[in-house]
């Protein structure tokens, strides 16, 4: 029998939609829609009558094979986030990422909302304060730094192979390879050297100052990047291979699945062109105007698979297969996470006041 304790933090841990996100999420689901059904065949220079043919072609077995690769991908994400967040066992995690996943995915911009979700869902196992905001720091930095990577290696891979750089995408590659500098350099250093870290949170003080001054604030940012920086180290030093490890082996399984999945609608490409392919869909998925980047990701990915060479109505039934198995299927992903939530056992007293690591979690 649940006390009231326990009833109110599962709760807690359950997204809430107000009738703002509803309208969030309507609006971001016509602006996908129209997209799709409008934008995709239009780039992709093609017809829905042509893709829908492509797409009947697709097996039964193929598609369990695609499904099986996706989550293959999602179980080497719990690397990552098990090794961020010390106690979390690999079941938890991936319970943890696709429920966090299936919300992000029904709202515009939903990753502020995802990472509530994760954060609520954590605590009710007992992880304290400190280390899920550990965590969601280093996972972000290791992700943004993976993202940044892909398009350097997608230009490589074109630069050895058999299609040219357009001036275009040079120029993205010279502001990925810089920005990407930066945010090494400045991760790295604030690690590296507790002089960077505290510079970089006197500078943050001082040019936040005009929008604290009026707020009482018990830490400066100054003290608390120094907090920060400490566990973070901790983190980072026992961490980073499996981190490394699970965002490799999560984008491998998702390269392998678009590979696979184009293969079997006919588009005939090198993998060069394929990688440089998923890398811009993995870009265009951060765009927050619709959840996920749904209905962007599509139509940018078909339009540079045409624009290497790519059978038109093959690209885009592709590109639709891969937006399903790797984006549409996270929400009933999600809805199994959520009930498998709901009957692992919580911790009866979370702790509110963060003594440290929380204990191993079966």
């Amino acid at each position: 029998m649940s006390t009231a304790r326990e009833t109110a933090r599962d709760s807690a841990a359950r997204p809430h939609f107000g009738r703002k996100q509803l309208l969030q999420a309507a609006a971001g689901l016509a602006l996908s829609a129209a997209l799709l059904i409008w934008g995709l065949p239009r780039f992709a220079q093609t017809s829905w009558h042509e893709v829908w043919a492509v797409l009947t072609t697709i097996t039964v077995g193929n598609a369990l094979i695609f499904l099986g690769l996706v989550l293959l991908g999602l179980w080497s994400y719990t690397l990552t986030l098990s090794a961020s967040m010390p106690g979390l066992s690999h079941p938890r995690a991936l319970v943890m990422n696709v429920c966090g996943s299936s919300v992000s995915n029904l709202l515009p911009g939903g990753g502020a909302v995802g990472l509530a979700a994760t954060y609520a869902i954590a605590r009710s196992w007992g992880i304290s304060r400190r280390v899920v905001s550990t965590s969601a720091i280093v996972t972000g930095v290791w992700n943004t730094l993976a993202r940044i990577a892909l398009p350097l290696i997608a230009i490589a891979a074109l630069t050895i192979g058999r299609v040219g750089m357009t001036p275009v995408l040079r120029d993205a590659a010279i502001a990925a390879m810089i920005s990407g500098t930066v945010v090494v350099v400045l991760f790295v250093g604030a690690l590296a050297s507790e002089r960077v870290a505290r510079r970089v949170g006197r500078g943050l003080d001082r040019l936040l100052a005009p929008l604290t001054r009026r707020t009482k604030r018990t830490m400066t940012i100054d003290a608390l990047v120094t907090d920060l920086r400490s566990r973070i180290l901790h983190i980072v030093a026992k961490g980073w291979l499996p981190m490394t490890l699970g965002l490799v082996g999560y984008f491998g399984f998702y390269y392998l699945t678009f590979v696979a999945i184009m293969r079997n609608t006919g588009v005939e490409l090198f993998h060069g062109e394929l990688f440089a392919a998923f890398a811009i869909g993995r870009l265009l998925t951060a765009v927050g105007i619709t959840p996920g980047g749904m209905g962007v990701t599509e139509t940018g990915t078909a339009a540079a698979l045409v624009a290497w060479g790519a059978a038109p109505a093959e690209a885009a039934a592709g590109v639709v297969l891969f937006s399903i198995f790797t984006h549409l299927m996270e929400v009933p992903l999600g809805a199994l996470g959520w009930l498998a939530w709901s009957v692992i056992p919580k911790a009866t007293e979370p702790d509110l006041t963060d003594p440290g690591p929380p204990p191993d979690l079966p």
